[in-house]
């Protein structure tokens, strides 16, 4: 078998040191066209393949970005929310020469970028800023919040309006003459859903609309939970004629409980969900919803955090304005 050469093997046989090996590897530093030319032509001969540690050596950086869902409330990197907007996130990266790698939620993140030489973090939550999260938002690691507030002085954060997003639920349901609307949230105690509530809220006092406080009841963004809200509203006796569930899994799930009422969506009680998963588009009836921007947020917060690791860019906050997206179950 071949002998896997190593860097110090092209030095050797090169005449240089390691470090202007990686250098020339990295088309970076001072170094004269014959002797790139000299050590590009023995890696070709040798067939060397750098490693990860030969590729680090001398930009002192790894390209490679630590992801995280922290929260109180992990809903995993499958939740189709989160898995567009990471996809989106991965290819713009890709795209700029970076690489992530997934960190457990049981694992001191901190500890972990130091022991990769991560260059930068994405952390998306939707959730209050758990310890882990809040250790690396207090570094001087990059890093980029998605549905989470950050404050560390390079840091940045991206979501979409949650205020915006119920004022827009509201006002089509205003409109189009609905007056009792009724609010299935998220945990109760995370913040989106907090934001959220309070635009309803809000927009129901501008639109001179009741707020019952029977119908603002708490899920946890899944379907069962939709599924139970809406059972427990039903069971109140007055019914609302519409209901805004805080994501899409849950307005599946109030539109089952609904229909095995004998009631018709939107007939007797239309549904408004939040996210547009691919889903809203085959569900009986297709599912009116607020579409969030999943792959514009992807794409912008890897632009965000790259310019805080190349540019040394100051941290911001971007708020994304949501789109009303009108399909058969409102009117």
């Amino acid at each position: 078998m071949d002998k896997k050469h190593t860097i110090r093997d092209i030095a050797k046989l090169a005449g240089v040191s390691a470090a202007t090996v990686s250098k020339i590897m990295n088309n970076t530093g001072n170094i004269s066209d014959q002797t790139r030319q000299r050590v590009k032509k023995i890696i070709q001969d040798t067939g060397y393949v750098p490693t990860f540690s030969a590729k680090t050596l001398a930009t002192n950086r790894s390209k490679l970005i630590g992801v995280i869902i922290g929260g109180q409330f992990n809903v995993g990197f499958t939740h189709p929310f989160f898995s567009l907007i990471l996809n989106n996130f991965k290819d713009f990266i890709s795209e700029m020469g970076y690489d992530f790698v997934f960190f457990s939620k049981d694992r001191d993140y901190l500890e972990r970028c130091h022991h990769y030489n991560i260059d930068g973090c994405l952390i998306m939550s939707g959730d209050e800023t758990d310890e882990g999260s809040r250790q690396i938002d207090e570094s001087h690691i990059p890093v980029v919040g998605v549905d989470m507030i950050l404050s560390g002085t390079t840091s940045s954060y991206i979501m979409t309006d949650n205020y915006m997003i119920a004022e827009k639920v509201v006002s089509h349901a205003h409109l189009n003459g609905i007056r009792k609307i009724a609010f299935i949230g998220g945990n109760e105690c995370s913040f989106i859903t907090q934001q959220r509530e309070s635009g309803f809220r809000k927009a129901l006092h501008l639109y001179n609309l009741e707020c019952r406080e029977e119908w603002i009841v708490y899920g946890d963004y899944f379907d069962q939970s939709g599924y139970d809200s809406m059972n427990q509203i039903l069971d109140g006796g007055d019914l609302p004629e519409l209901v805004f569930a805080c994501s899409d899994f849950m307005a599946f799930g109030a539109i089952e409980a609904i229909k095995e009422r004998g009631m018709l969506v939107p007939n007797r009680i239309a549904v408004i969900g939040c996210d547009d998963i691919e889903a809203c588009r085959f569900t009986t009836p297709k599912l009116t919803t607020v579409r969030q921007d999943k792959k514009g947020i992807g794409r912008l917060a890897g632009q965000m955090l790259i310019d805080l690791i190349e540019k040394g860019a100051s941290g911001q906050a971007i708020m994304v304005e949501p789109q009303l997206v009108i399909r058969e179950s409102c009117r």
